[in-house]
């Protein structure tokens, strides 16, 4: 997706803040998303973080019963998309709308050419078959992965921007910073497409990656201290303030 397409879809040229829920059951899931729309975010993601993907369809579907209208993705832990796309799909049919998807493996490979994605390719044929009409985040040179050199940080980016909506990259583990450079390389690389971060991102340093970075999904930088599903409006209050000004 262009950014010029994703700022207009989110209506403001600032980076957007989609916060990440850590779901635990649907009336945390439900006073989160709260939180987050009455300090101006404009949508959420929701992660299983603990239990399996199936505890979280249920969830899914009364969330969405509870808030039609607001955007919301979702993250299977350690799911592709050439599995969630089906049931995406499925869900689709039914009338349950996910609007958007987060990997945190795209399956890009920096160690091979252009023409040999073929997980990549693979994955965006499952996806086209699915019929699943959300947008598509799929995580590159992120945390928990298979490492990638640095050096290779361009070229992963470049073939990102292929292969998905939104190319999302990661410091080295949760809660942890992405390397500024690091940032502006993906950035460089990944053209005219949307980019986004995943981890470490805090009201102090949000201003540091602001200018070329697309999309926030923050879960630890704003939650309560010490608490990993929760979050704390006041710290949400501060992320928004510094990222407008």
């Amino acid at each position: 997706m262009l950014r010029s397409e994703f700022h207009l879809k989110f209506g403001s040229d600032n980076p957007i803040v989609l916060p990440v829920i850590h779901v635990l059951d649907h009336d945390q899931a439900y006073r989160n998303i709260v939180i987050a729309k009455l300090g101006g975010c404009p949508g959420v993601f929701l992660i299983n973080h603990d239990f399996e993907k199936e505890k979280l369809l249920p969830i899914i579907k009364s969330i969405r019963a509870e808030f039609p209208d607001y955007w919301i993705g979702i993250n299977f832990l350690a799911v592709t998309g050439e599995f969630a796309f089906p049931i995406l799909g499925a869900l689709q049919t039914e009338g349950i709308r996910v609007d958007g998807y987060w990997a945190d493996d795209a399956c890009i490979d920096e160690r091979r050419p252009v023409h040999e994605q073929i997980d990549a390719a693979r994955i965006n044929d499952v996806r086209q078959n699915s019929g699943w009409k959300g947008l598509y985040i799929g995580g590159t040179a992120f945390k928990k992965q298979r490492e990638v050199s640095p050096s290779d940080y361009a070229y992963s980016a470049q073939l990102a921007a292929q292969h998905m909506d939104i190319v999302v990259t990661s410091g080295v583990a949760t809660g942890q910073a992405a390397d500024v450079e690091k940032i502006k390389t993906f950035r460089e690389n990944c053209g005219h497409t949307s980019l986004a971060i995943a981890s470490g991102i805090t009201p102090e340093n949000a201003a540091e990656y602001k200018n070329n970075v697309d999309l926030f999904m923050v879960a630890t930088g704003i939650n309560i201290e010490g608490d990993f599903y929760n979050i704390d409006a006041n710290k949400l209050k501060k992320l928004m303030f510094a990222i407008k000004h």
